[in-house]
């Protein structure tokens, strides 16, 4: 079967997923003010190293009427229909991606999701962008995206009503989680370089969960302060009830160890990163011979 097998007369054009262009490329157009809300009408492209036969055309354009207008500067993914893949038990999902901006774009890796009619997700991949070329101003251009078996959490296809969406979360970079607490103690000068200090730390894979140190402090009565970035990679939301925790210092030894009981629940949000002190009392610390000019901290196994 060709590619263009797969786009058939009886496909239907389905539920639409648009974001502001500004979530994934600057855009160095302006557009006026009286242009703000007018719709834009997208026209039909092809990859050009596709050569599209004559009747499949007619398909192509009878999908692209259906296609609803999109306001200024907007990216879509408009769902067509999925086709499972027997041999290998991946989805081939059809849709349109559209481009409302008034000139024309190349993108990279970027996460889709396909959600079904209640918005749970069900199948997540990264797909290049780049594959589906340069893609003109305000047009739509049909593609397949692939989501391996691997990548798909549902046993069936999905009723009527889903749709293929990009992942906001994976598009906004990891970003600086802050607690109110630390909000309202810290300066926005210091809230900003901590902000700074995420965006250089290496990054997380989509599951890992990471403990980095920020900063430490040997006080005179033995105990022991120490500031640790919580990083989340996961797409989801962690809570942490009760965390063991130990500081190993510069020279390999544990210095301080504990278990910290939260109360109230820690919470990380998706694709960020926590600040968060834990404070170690004099009994939890083997002060003598410590030496905290380079120091880990890491959830004993």
């Amino acid at each position: 079967m060709g590619l263009f097998d797969l786009f058939k007369k009886g496909d239907k054009v389905g539920q639409d997923s648009a974001i502001d262009s500004s979530s994934v490329v600057k855009s160095t157009a302006k557009t006026a003010k009286k242009d703000a809300n007018r719709d834009v009408v997208t026209k039909l492209s092809f990859h050009p190293e596709w050569n599209v036969p004559q009747e499949q055309k007619y398909v192509f354009n009878f999908l692209a009427n259906d296609l609803a207008p999109l306001k200024p500067n907007q990216l879509s993914l408009s769902a067509i229909n999925i086709e499972p893949v027997s041999a290998n038990g991946s989805w081939n999902v059809k849709a349109f991606f559209r481009s409302s901006l008034p000139e024309a774009i190349e993108l990279g890796d970027i996460e889709l999701l396909v959600l079904d009619k209640d918005d749970n997700r069900i199948a997540s991949h990264y797909f290049d962008f780049k594959k589906l070329g340069v893609i003109p101003a305000e047009s739509a251009r049909p593609w397949i995206f692939n989501f391996p078996k691997s990548t798909i959490t549902s046993e069936e296809i999905p009723e009527e009503g889903w749709k293929i969406s990009f992942n906001l979360l994976s598009l906004r970079g990891h970003q600086l989680d802050l607690d109110d607490t630390w909000k309202k103690q810290l300066p926005e000068k210091e809230q900003e370089k901590l902000a700074e200090i995420v965006k250089t730390l290496p990054k997380l894979g989509k599951t890992e969960v990471n403990f980095t140190g920020l900063q430490t402090k040997l006080n005179d009565d033995n105990s022991l302060h120490a500031s640790i970035f919580i990083r989340n990679g996961h797409d989801k939301a962690i809570n942490l009830e009760q965390l063991p925790l130990e500081i190993v210092d510069a020279r390999g030894v544990v210095v301080a160890k504990g278990s910290f009981n939260l109360d109230p629940v820690l919470s990380v949000q998706p694709n960020t990163t926590k600040p968060w002190t834990f404070i170690f009392p004099a009994q939890l610390v083997t002060a003598e011979g410590a030496d905290l000019s380079r120091w880990t901290a890491r959830v004993p196994q």
